[in-house]
């Protein structure tokens, strides 16, 4: 297909694509001419991923490479890609070492993943993250307790299981590794807008049927 038919069937404009293009984002075409390429179902599939990753996922451009760069590496396994995912969605938080409630934010989180017994390197990100959002619940006199994070802890272990179970059971079938690593890429980074959604959608639901009267609740 020509660009414009790439442009057509992603719903990417075709300056989005040449720039995709010039940042090495997607291979290039096939050249047909000396200012024209064709481009197959790779390039459409390729494009609609950056383009997912960069809309849904909210990643920067170097954010993306560092993904893609993983996903086209075959000496890296599939726990490796998914670190790749994860400090790539951890790119733009910054650092807050030199705050005086870090240490003790951070001392927080470590203290519970080792109550929890989870196996997570002392680099993670998401380890900061975490401090970061207790560091400020804490100054809102909000700091929630040990048995307040547990079900928010169990909940994401019951589906970080679940995802880890699809995957493998994926890994362990026929399909290309391509396919496996493309749907270890897309679970990882584009399902937690899904997950702040239903949350969001979740609490709705039980605000309405425990807070509202039955006869205002909103179907």
């Amino acid at each position: 297909m020509r660009i414009s038919e790439l442009s057509r069937c992603s719903g990417v404009p075709v300056a989005t694509i040449k720039y995709y293009l010039r940042e090495g984002l997607m291979s290039p075409g096939r050249p047909t001419a000396a200012t024209q390429a064709d481009y197959d179902q790779a390039h459409l599939r390729r494009l609609r991923l950056v383009r997912a990753l960069v809309e849904v996922g909210g990643l920067s451009l170097a954010s993306v490479r560092a993904i893609l760069t993983a996903v086209e590496d075959t000496t890296l396994g599939l726990h490796e890609i998914l670190g790749q995912a994860h400090y790539a969605l951890a790119d733009d938080i910054g650092s807050a070492a030199d705050d005086p409630d870090w240490p003790a934010a951070r001392a927080d989180v470590d203290a519970l993943l080792d109550e929890l017994g989870w196996h997570v390197n002392i680099r993670a990100p998401a380890r900061d993250q975490l401090a970061r959002a207790l560091m400020a619940l804490r100054r809102l006199d909000a700091s929630p307790t040990r048995d307040e994070l547990r079900p928010y802890a169990s909940a994401a272990h019951t589906l970080a299981a679940h995802e880890l179970t699809l995957l493998a059971t994926s890994a362990q079938s026929d399909a290309p590794t391509s396919d496996v690593v493309h749907q270890a890429v897309i679970g990882t980074v584009l399902y937690e807008p899904v997950l702040l959604a239903l949350r969001r959608l979740a609490q709705e639901h039980e605000s309405a049927r425990r807070l509202h009267p039955p006869d205002q609740a909103r179907h």
